[in-house]
């Protein structure tokens, strides 16, 4: 896909440069946020989610299926090729969009040369550059077209290349999260009353190891995480006692 003839369109070059920002934030966001590890994020994502569903099977099934545990270990298989699948997707979907916005840049630089070095001159003198130190930094980059449409994207868009991970490593991430819950309920499954209490430890282990990650304040989040768990689980639990028994 091209851009029109006219680069800036009708825009002044630091417009178009924020416009650039934009569109390099649209390619870098992820289904979990910002730019935290892609398959720490999805293993997090489905230890939480897995052990969630899980918790919300026991209220609604326990008791009322014989052989609960069968059912709990079907329902397990599915949903951890489910997590791991729907993150290689969601991982592909991500590396499209990127290569996408690399080759419309790549485009840009064969193209509209004049107008990259406009760009790539104003980039420098907002970093404090002046001429003709800044004259010299920008003939510089624009010797070599691989090194420029390096700069750009990383510094016109705000991308981070190192940061894209492959899908299958995200995918990993998620199926390995997905069985850590669906083994700790397992565990918790085999003692009498201590399946609940074994779910919610591998929902606040997920909560904890994302905060940790994202170097936020852990103890908000341990009580709204749980808060809205139990919020759920309380809700189901009443709406099943209120309206099928």
């Amino acid at each position: 896909m091209h851009p029109p003839s006219d680069h800036f369109q009708g825009k002044s070059v630091v417009e178009h440069l924020v416009d650039a920002r934009k569109k390099g934030m649209e390619a870098s966001v992820e289904i979990h946020g910002f730019e935290m590890a892609g398959h720490k994020s999805a293993f997090a994502d489905a230890l939480r989610d897995t052990a969630a569903i899980l918790l919300f099977f026991w209220i609604l099934l326990e008791g009322i299926l014989s052989s609960f545990g069968t059912y709990l270990l079907l329902l397990s298989i599915g949903w951890i090729l489910w997590k791991t699948a729907r993150s290689a997707l969601i991982g592909w979907n991500r590396l499209e969009r990127l290569h996408r916005v690399i080759e419309e840049e790549r485009w840009e630089i064969e193209h509209h040369r004049p107008q990259e070095k406009q760009e790539l001159k104003e980039l420098y003198r907002a970093k404090g550059f002046e001429e003709p130190l800044l004259d010299q930094v920008v003939e510089v980059m624009m010797a070599d077209d691989n090194r420029l449409l390096q700069i750009m994207l990383e510094e016109e868009m705000g991308l981070t290349l190192e940061a894209y991970e492959h899908p299958l490593k995200q995918a990993l991430g998620a199926g390995l999260g997905a069985l850590t819950a669906a083994c700790i309920g397992f565990i918790g499954l085999q003692i009498p009353n201590v399946f609940p209490w074994a779910i919610a430890v591998a929902f606040l282990f997920g909560c904890l190891y994302t905060t940790r990650l994202e170097k936020n304040r852990s103890l908000p989040s341990f009580i709204w995480n749980m808060a809205i768990l139990i919020l759920c689980a309380g809700t189901l639990y009443f709406l099943k006692t209120t309206l099928i028994f």
